[in-house]
């Protein structure tokens, strides 16, 4: 028996399939190697660059090891950084970990940071929102305290004379300014209500000097 002919539909659909075995397999711009399309690395749907999953873990590895968390995708000029998720069943458990500890010290490193001052509490506060903090409230213990100086709560009083405070008379004055809004005298640091006119204060200690 002969070779049985082929039909010309027949052979469009052997050149189709051969085309998508061609289409399926890519040679990695790391390791040049012809690699198998499941074997491609997607990178969360950020970037799509011919990375075989091999190479990809090896170079999270270096970068890990070398103390860096925000890892970009190692494509020419691409600025995406790597997606840790799709990056998660490539790597060892150990160095995930270790890649997740690097991220979140990075983060915690990028803003105004200080640690609440009751010892009984401790916990790391982060200025996430940027702005110029002085009162806060602690989200652990639910304390107040000044982000500035890094003191308890000095009601009433400024940072530089927050180390002052001797006695529990002093803090109860001190909420007392605080919950009128009376004005401190720069000079001999009395306090004074203003009732009407100017901001502008003169001290009548200061004048009878």
């Amino acid at each position: 028996m002969g070779n049985k002919l082929q039909k010309p539909q027949e052979i469009e659909r052997v050149g189709e399939h051969e085309q998508e075995e061609e289409d399926s397999n890519f040679t990695c711009e790391i390791c040049i190697e012809p690699t198998e399309s499941n074997r491609k690395f997607k990178n969360g749907g950020l970037c799509c660059h011919p990375f075989c999953l091999d190479c990809i873990s090896k170079y999270i590895n270096v970068k890990v090891e070398a103390i860096t968390g925000n890892i970009e995708c190692p494509g020419l000029n691409c600025k995406h950084a790597l997606d840790p998720l799709s990056c998660r069943s490539i790597v060892s458990k150990q160095l995930f970990d270790k890649w997740c500890e690097l991220l979140c010290d990075s983060v915690v490193l990028s803003f105004e940071r200080c640690y609440c001052p009751y010892r009984d509490c401790s916990a790391l506060v982060l200025n996430e929102c940027k702005d110029k903090l002085k009162k806060i409230k602690c989200p652990n213990c639910k304390k107040n305290f000044c982000f500035r100086c890094k003191l308890p709560w000095h009601a009433g009083y400024q940072c530089n004379e927050s180390g002052q405070l001797r006695d529990s008379n002093d803090i109860l004055i001190g909420e007392l300014i605080e919950e009128k809004k009376w004005t401190r005298c720069y000079n001999c640091g009395h306090s004074v209500e203003r009732v009407s006119g100017c901001r502008d204060i003169k001290c009548k200690y200061v004048l009878s000097l």
